[in-house]
Parts: structure tokens; C-alpha cells; sequence
């Protein structure tokens, strides 16, 4: 039953293939995000030049601040979707997905995103290539240095070189789940994952992949997801003529991110290996964050999760 699924599901992908770019659909995920959202519904008109279809679609989970009103006053014109509750950041794409046509690809933002002058474009046209599932851009910094956001699929040995000598000095040596690699930034190509924050996601992605799994609700989603589309024999492409600025940094001020964040690292691994290998990711991460302890309330929080993560 499994592979006649499969077999349909990629069936249905092939039929949204094409040379011509898709229709674009633009998600944000709000939740509490007035002190961000306007510079990046700014940033849209110019970071969508080349893409002649698109649409907004703000979904929000229940912000107690101005992010929904911030949104429908925005000239771009945006379609919201109320959750109704903070209900994660899968749900949230998930609500979206459900509500627009099967041919459109996504662009997936976080709130605190700006895009450069054409990025989406140039991540759409990306998307036309038929062995494309998802394309990221260079991501840069307010201070415009590029942000280090390839990573590698989490194993032992990259959670134990995090951990015992920080990423680093292991990712000059290759051992960091981040990867350190000047060239791949400098010319772009195929990665095993990047960071959820902007992501490119096309049509037949869709059509084969399906839904995100909610019950990350927030971190390790987006690994969870890449994954899924690697090992359907799509590729995750890194962009780099694509730029966007992310100002990210809110869970290293919030301990109850840094907790869940942590959670979600050992609960990931834990779905897809065995008993032993599991445990001793979960020991690695926990003894990263005892040598961090002294660094603040942020890896105290990060410990927790990692101990009590199921």
C-alpha cells in the first residue's frame, strides 16, 4: 500500500512539473511579530520583482499584539489566516498549504526575514529545475556578514564535536552539524538541510512530501521536513545570487525556546535511530550544555530539554 501511494503521490508531482515558473505563494507564520512583521511586508514588492503571480498569506497563531492589523493595513495586500490559538509553526504552514491551489510553490518566511531586490524571483525560477524540492538563499546579517546556515543531517559525531569542543573549532574540521565551508557559501550547491527561516518549496515538493509534521511545533520542523524531501530524491539547493537579511536571535534571550529547541534536537534523532544511538545523541546533547552552564540561564533551560525530551 505504501508504495502505491508513493507512486501516485510522485505521479502527481510530475504532472506540476514544467519549465516555466510557478505561481508564487508567500507564507508568513506571525505569532506575537508587530515588532517585525512591517520591514519584511516592506521588503516584498522589491523582493518579488520577476515573479508576476504571486500572493501574501499572513497565517497567525493568536497574537496578542498588532500583527494581524499590521498585516491587513500593509499596500501589498495580505490574505489572512486566523489559527485561532498559537499552534506551532508546522500548523501554521500546514493551514496555509491546505488553503491555496496544488500548482503554486511557497516561499516560507519567518517574520523577522527581509529580502533583497529579486530574491523570490530567483528562487522561483530555481524551482523549475525538476530535481528541485527546496531552494534557500544566502542569508546574511543586519551588518550584511553572511550568516553560516547550511547544516548537516544531525549524527553522533557531529553532536558530540558540538559538544565537547563547540562548532567552531569541529567545524574547521568538518565535524559540526553547521557547516563551515567557504566555497559551498561563495558558489552555491546542494546541502543536506538549512536553517527553516526562508525556504523555497516547490509544487511537486507538495504534491510528494505532504504535510509538516506538527508535532515539532517549533525547531527541528524544518529538519524533519528536508529530510523527508532528500530521501524522495529531491534536492535542497543553496542559492547564493539569492540574498536575505535575518535578524534572528530571539531563543538565546528566552529559555523556554532554548528549551524546546534542545527537545526537539534528541526528540528528531530519537524518531529515526535506535534505542543506543538515540541515548548517546541525548548524552552528547546534555553534555554540551553541563560544559555551557556557566554561560547562562539559556543552557540551563537547553539541559532540561534535552534530559526530559520523549
Amino acid at each position: 500500500m505504501a508504495a502505491i501511494l508513493k507512486s501516485v503521490q510522485h505521479d502527481e508531482a510530475k504532472k506540476l512539473d514544467g519549465n516555466d515558473p510557478r505561481p508564487l505563494s508567500v507564507i508568513i507564520v506571525t505569532y506575537n511579530s508587530s515588532a517585525v512583521l512591517s520591514e519584511l511586508l516592506d521588503s516584498l514588492p522589491a523582493g518579488l520583482e520577476g515573479v508576476d503571480d504571486y500572493e501574501v498569506i499572513v497565517v497567525d497563531n493568536a497574537s496578542e499584539d498588532r500583527s494581524v492589523d499590521i498585516a491587513l493595513d500593509h499596500p501589498i495586500g495580505v490574505r489572512i489566516i486566523r489559527m485561532g490559538r498559537n499552534a506551532g509553526y508546522s500548523a501554521g504552514i500546514n493551514a496555509a498549504a491546505a488553503a491555496i491551489e496544488a500548482n503554486r510553490n511557497l516561499l516560507v518566511l519567518n517574520p523577522d526575514i527581509r529580502l533583497y531586490p529579486g530574491a523570490a524571483g530567483i528562487l522561483n525560477d530555481r524551482l523549475s529545475d525538476t530535481s528541485a524540492g527546496i531552494v534557500v538563499p544566502q542569508i546574511v546579517d543586519e551588518d550584511g556578514i553572511i550568516s553560516r546556515s547550511i547544516r548537516r543531517e544531525p549524527s553522533l559525531k557531529t553532536v558530540w564535536a558540538d559538544a565537547l569542543v563547540g562548532s567552531g573549532i569541529a567545524g574547521r574540521f568538518g565535524l559540526s552539524e553547521t557547516v563551515f565551508d567557504p566555497a559551498l557559501y561563495r558558489d552555491g550547491g546542494q546541502i543536506e538541510w538549512a536553517v527553516g527561516a526562508i525556504l523555497a518549496i516547490a509544487a511537486r515538493t507538495r504534491a510528494i512530501i505532504g504535510r509538516w509534521d506538527e508535532s515539532f511545533f517549533l525547531y527541528s520542523e524544518e529538519v524533519d521536513y528536508q529530510d523527508r524531501v532528500r530521501r524522495a530524491g529531491l534536492s535542497i539547493i543553496y542559492q547564493r545570487d539569492a540574498r536575505a537579511v535575518h535578524i534572528g536571535g530571539d531563543f538565546q534571550s528566552n529559555p523556554a525556546l532554548c528549551y524546546l529547541m534542545s527537545a526537539n534536537r534528541v526528540r528528531y534523532y530519537s524518531r529515526r535511530h535506535g534505542t543506543l544511538p538515540a541515548a548517546m545523541f541525548r548524552l552528547g546533547v546534555i553534555a554540551g550544555e553541563i560544559l555551557r552552564l556557566p554561560l547562562g540561564q539559556r543552557h540551563r533551560a537547553a539541559l532540561r530539554g534535552a534530559i526530559g525530551a520523549y
